[in-house]
């Protein structure tokens, strides 16, 4: 190791070996790790513990989320602990960032795209910025935001995902709420973004992305077919799936759905094999603008609001964790994760943090 900030990380031992020792130590004690010395605070933030950590597989999946309140907070769950940390506010000038793309590369967070959700307290009014090009990347390392270079095209409500170590960004709406069929990949490490074929469809409704077997998968709502990326990105295929409607999910690499009260796996044209009742989920009839995501062999259903009852009025935001097993029993049971501790209400992002 040529970083001299990092020389005699642990005496008698080559920084090589003392950095993949650290390595292994899981990021909850990070913090406490950085208080040892400026040297084990220099290599705990440094670029090569992220790939260091990837050798020994030490890797880890967190879970980041963006409520609607408060305003570009982010939090961060950690499901050894069972507990959610609260991340720097995200810099942008768009306030109530909503309509965006997330995912992570490289150890960082990602947050791309959409526009404002803000309104007028007086006139009722939306801010009126619909898509924007901006890119903002969070470094839990360092736990810090940076800005990267802004996609080619403004998007909202549009597909993105990690491929191969590359982001790819595909169709939704561009300003005055036009769809578009442009799609482009961003490289973390040069910050460069490149233009890639266009969608072979395109939609009057948003459409979302899920990585499948190592490849991007294009959904639309409402539409049952599926355009797939091919290998290189040498264009799109497109296939009539007969996937069925409704938040969506991947776990260990098979896509899941929530449907008419159930967790269904979804099966390429052919009848699901797995039917999960979700009426055990606490007051989930009622629950709407949730976040759904997979992590390790469980599907995570995050905050959201209860909708006004025939003698309620009100809406009600949620900071509810409701966690369902897939991956091995066959009558699964929910259970209840810890709360979100600073955020609540409609969900407008969810992403995994590989580090």
């Amino acid at each position: 190791m040529t970083n001299t900030s990092m020389c005699g990380l642990i005496e008698g031992l080559p920084d090589a070996v003392a950095l993949r020792c650290l390595a292994r130590v899981p990021f909850c004690y990070h913090h406490y790790l950085q208080l040892v010395c400026h040297s084990w605070r220099a290599a705990l933030r440094s670029h090569e513990l992220v790939k260091v950590r990837c050798e020994v597989g030490a890797t880890e999946e967190l879970l980041c989320v963006l409520a609607f309140e408060p305003d570009n907070v982010w939090q961060l769950y950690d499901p050894r602990r069972d507990h959610w940390i609260t991340l720097p506010v995200m810099p942008s000038e768009i306030r109530h960032l909503a309509r965006f793309g997330a995912t992570s590369v490289g150890g960082k967070l990602f947050v791309l795209g959409g526009g404002s959700d803000r309104v007028d307290p007086l006139t009722g009014d939306h801010d009126g910025t619909f898509a924007t090009n901006e890119v903002w990347a969070y470094d839990p390392l360092c736990r810090e935001w940076t800005r990267r270079s802004n996609m080619l095209v403004p998007r909202a409500m549009f597909a993105c995902c990690t491929v191969d170590d590359r982001i790819v960004v595909a169709g939704g709406f561009t300003n005055f709420r036009k769809s578009i069929p442009k799609a482009e990949i961003y490289d973390p490490e040069a910050d460069t973004w490149a233009p890639l074929p266009d969608l072979c469809r395109t939609h009057t409704s948003s459409c979302s992305g899920m990585v499948i077997g190592g490849k991007m998968h294009v959904m639309h709502k409402g539409i049952t077919t599926v355009q797939t990326l091919l290998d290189g990105g040498r264009g799109w295929t497109v296939e009539d799936y007969g996937w069925l409607q409704g938040p969506m999910a991947v776990v260990r690499g098979e896509p899941y759905v929530l449907n008419g009260g159930f967790i269904r796996k979804q099966q390429k044209e052919s009848l699901v094999d797995k039917v999960v009742p979700v009426s055990s989920a606490s007051e989930f009839r009622s629950r709407i603008s949730f976040g759904m995501v997979g992590l390790g062999d469980e599907i995570y259903v995050i905050g959201g609001v209860l909708s006004p009852g025939p003698t309620n009025q009100s809406i009600k935001q949620l900071r509810d964790v409701d966690v369902l097993p897939v991956g091995g029993s066959k009558w699964p049971v929910w259970r209840l994760a810890a709360p979100l501790t600073r955020c609540r209400g409609s969900i407008l992002g969810c992403a995994l943090l590989k580090i």
